[in-house]
């Protein structure tokens, strides 16, 4: 199995496309890895900012339409054959994880994330990248798998399967509830934070995770089980932890607690 997590020390072996997504513009204006773009969740990882975007319909970060995201990967001169690697300062929760997926679900096989971020990542350097742009990405339509909202309804009591929350324990419960206008979760969801992915600021063994895994899904399979969080951006760090521990198959439920707590 090949692992989407790289070292540090990995990263001159790879000759990649590097990707800063970190939120902060002037974060990544003060200092980031040599030769990394930035890239935006607001404006180019999701559709949060379009003149119709509506939490309630589709969360506060839905995905942008794939032909955009095809462009944007051109600009920033990924083409098929090229290894990229995405890093944020959160260990990649926010948003490394999330432009990680969608590298690979727009099918690029060669994206892989910086374990533990940029804190396991110098010298960093102010001067800008170099960018040569390619042709749009060779890609028509998201590939891995996501889910409804209507489609999580029919399967949060399904014990077949499991619909997985990855938002802090006290977000789950209800008594805290920072970014949302509604605290709670949906009705049958169970819980395992993103942050158990994690284990000194830097991702679990994959023997370890899979055991985790393998305790909180029982006898139901990878294929089974649909991942959430407040706007789908951290569930992505959970997909992720899921791909390096050989779980492969796993739902993003995009619209999340944002959406559905607009609706119920």
């Amino acid at each position: 199995m090949r692992s989407p997590l790289v070292s540090f020390e990995d990263l001159p072996k790879l000759d990649a496309v590097l990707l800063d997504a970190r939120q902060k513009q002037d974060a990544y204006d003060a200092g980031h890895l040599a030769g990394a773009i930035h890239a935006n969740l607001e404006t180019q990882l999701s559709a949060a900012r379009d003149a119709n975007a509506d939490p309630s319909r589709g969360g506060r970060h839905p995905l942008p339409p794939i032909e955009r995201w095809a462009k944007q990967l051109g600009a920033w001169g990924i083409t098929p054959d090229r290894n990229v690697v995405v890093y944020d300062d959160q260990a990649g929760a926010n948003a490394a994880a999330r432009l990680w997926w969608m590298l690979r679900s727009a099918g690029h096989a060669n994206a892989f994330v910086l374990d533990g971020g940029l804190s396991a990542a110098l010298p960093l350097t102010t001067d800008p990248p170099r960018v040569t742009p390619a042709v749009p990405y060779p890609v028509t339509s998201w590939q891995w798998p996501t889910v409804d909202m209507a489609q999580v309804e029919s399967l949060r009591n399904d014990p077949e399967w499991r619909v997985l929350d990855v938002r802090s324990r006290e977000r789950y419960r209800g008594e805290i509830e920072p970014i949302d206008p509604i605290a709670g979760h949906i009705p049958g969801a169970i819980n395992l934070p993103f942050t158990e992915n994690l284990e000194h600021g830097a991702f679990k063994s994959a023997e370890a995770l899979r055991a985790q895994y393998a305790e909180l899904f029982g006898d139901v399979p990878p294929e089974r089980v649909v991942v959430h969080c407040g706007s789908g951006v951290t569930a992505c760090h959970t997909l992720l932890a899921l791909e390096a521990a050989g779980l492969h198959g796993a739902s993003l439920y995009v619209g999340s607690w944002g959406e559905w707590c607009r609706n119920h």
